[in-house]
């Protein structure tokens, strides 16, 4: 398997993991349901912590759970784990094998918390950890840079959530996601060519707001692992808050763009590179104005809903940087100083 067929693969994961763990999920909900769970206590690294990212807006907006992303630290060198009464603990990983994500779930459960793992192994210490494990089943992944877990996990979150809500019509708009993803990699944009306007670029800034606030994240991750590029990302509310004064004409700015609650703020952000600093722009998006603000517009399939969208917005993403790293000569499967289970305290 290559890191490019481990992104085709993605729509017959996301398939067989609605299929598989449907009944799972639901039982998780109820007992969360059942629980007098106040907030929730997400503990990741890297790419799962930009999965925990999504989690903390959708959780927040469809299910009213405060969500709080895990100091890892505190539990392990300071010795000093917060009080998570009332807490649903949430441990993220594709590996199941980071120290410091497992002593999270150890400690929340020994606190008498819920304790969910969401990881690629269900053979592994975190998986041992939990109350409940959500395998996402993806099967291997060779590739350093990970995709098809990123999107699995994402889909587990989306999943717990529309369990929770018990609403049905959420349950049918997750089965359909599967066939936009395919739609999403069957689509006709040349990322070679697209790819040439930026081989040389060294450094970028990466921007989403709401649910993909979580891919500004991971689209910047992917393409410091693949390109090497110094990836900034921000939500494009903070972005205005200082390091705006970073950009000129020849700075890239990504964004993701889909429509939605917060499309219209981010649009007025890129406007506003457009007029003042002649930014060069790179878009993801399916709303007309965003792609024609852009030098660069990168679609993706119309009809997404808004909560949904970063299972599908990632996707280009990837494909950009896989495209950018074969044309800055960088290897696609293995990136320097990086192993693909990273073993953290």
């Amino acid at each position: 398997m290559s890191l490019h067929s481990e992104i085709q693969e993605q729509p017959g994961c996301l398939e067989r993991l609605l299929q598989k763990q449907r009944s799972t999920v639901e039982e998780i909900a109820r007992r969360i349901n059942a629980s007098d769970i106040r907030f929730v206590f997400v503990a990741a690294r890297g790419t799962s912590e930009n999965a925990g990212r999504y989690a903390n807006y959708l959780w927040g907006a469809m299910n009213g759970l405060p969500v709080a992303l895990a100091a890892p630290s505190l539990f392990t060198y300071y010795n000093r784990p917060p009080n998570l009464q009332g807490g649903f603990v949430v441990g993220i990983s594709q590996s199941g094998r980071s120290p410091d994500i497992v002593s999270v779930l150890a400690e929340g459960k020994r606190q008498g918390c819920l304790t969910l793992a969401i990881t690629n192994s269900i053979q592994s210490p975190l998986a041992n950890a939990a109350d409940f494990v959500l395998d996402i089943g993806a099967g291997e992944e060779n590739a350093v840079a990970a995709t098809k877990t990123y999107t699995s996990e994402l889909m587990a979150i989306a999943m717990v959530s529309a369990s929770m809500t018990g609403d049905g019509n959420r349950w049918q708009e997750l089965f359909e996601l599967p066939v936009s993803i395919q739609h999403a990699l069957n689509g006709h944009c040349d990322y070679d060519g697209i790819v040439q306007r930026f081989h040389s670029i060294t450094k970028c800034v990466v921007l989403g707001r709401g649910f993909n606030y979580a891919t500004a994240y991971e689209w910047a991750l992917k393409l410091k692992e693949l390109t090497y590029v110094e990836a900034q990302p921000y939500s494009s509310a903070d972005f205005l808050h200082g390091p705006i004064a970073t950009v000129d004409g020849a700075f890239p700015v990504l964004a993701v763009v889909p429509g939605g609650a917060v499309c219209e703020s981010i649009l007025d952000v890129l406007r506003k590179l457009r007029s003042e600093r002649k930014t060069e722009l790179v878009v993801i998006s399916d709303v007309r104005d965003a792609m024609e603000l852009a030098q660069t517009a990168i679609p993706m399939p119309d009809g997404i809903p808004e909560w949904l969208s970063p299972l599908v917005s990632i996707v280009p993403a990837q494909l950009f940087c896989y495209h950018l790293a074969l044309a800055k000569g960088c290897d696609t499967e293995s990136s320097r100083g990086i192993h693909k289970v990273t073993e953290t305290r």
